[in-house]
């Protein structure tokens, strides 16, 4: 039996990464340039977002909008389900499965260092692609399971940024909050 693949082995390291006051157009030209369906929206080094092809077609184009004068801000996915670099693919792939998402950027150190998508996994293992599906079947979106995952975007109490989010009773909390309602 061989070595199981991390994700830090397999993700792409050559990101392209936005601010959120660009215009969704300057953002689809990137895209373009770079033969990406995807870009990570960052402020101060921390992922807040991503904006995907899709987000421009739902929120953009089939809404009448100008490109050109909607910010990705406006459109973008946020917050962000965010992966650490030493899981499994399989349990990448199962996190994307149980959040109905198809990537994942990875932060280490509170630093975003990559992205691993389901293709990229697809990829490298077919048979991680067939258990995905089935993943998805048993159910489209696992909230029990996507409280237990780590985001990374602005804490919805301080307004601070964040690597480290999580879910508490319905919000994204960063650690102190998270510290300072255990006090309460």
């Amino acid at each position: 039996m061989g070595k199981e693949v991390i994700v830090k082995e397999a993700m792409k390291t050559n990101l392209v990464v936005v601010k959120p006051t660009i215009t969704v157009l300057e953002a689809a030209k990137r895209m373009k340039e770079k033969k990406i369906g995807n870009v990570i929206v960052v402020e101060k080094k921390q992922p807040v977002g991503i904006l995907t092809e899709s987000d421009i077609l739902k929120k953009v184009v089939a809404e009448g909008k100008n490109a050109g004068k909607v910010l990705v801000e406006e459109v973008m996915s946020t917050p962000v389900v965010v992966a650490n670099p030493y899981i499994s693919l399989e349990e990448a792939m199962k996190t994307m499965s149980k959040c109905n998402i198809r990537r994942l950027p990875v932060i280490e150190n509170g630093e975003l260092i990559g992205i691993i998508t389901q293709k990229d996994i697809s990829r490298i293992s077919p048979v991680l692609h067939e258990i995905s599906r089935e993943w998805y079947d048993i159910t489209v979106r696992d909230e029990s399971y996507l409280k237990r995952q780590i985001f990374s975007g602005k804490c919805e109490d301080c307004n601070t940024l964040s690597t480290t989010l999580r879910r508490v009773e319905g919000r994204l909390l960063c650690e102190d909050c998270i510290d300072a309602l255990k006090y309460e």
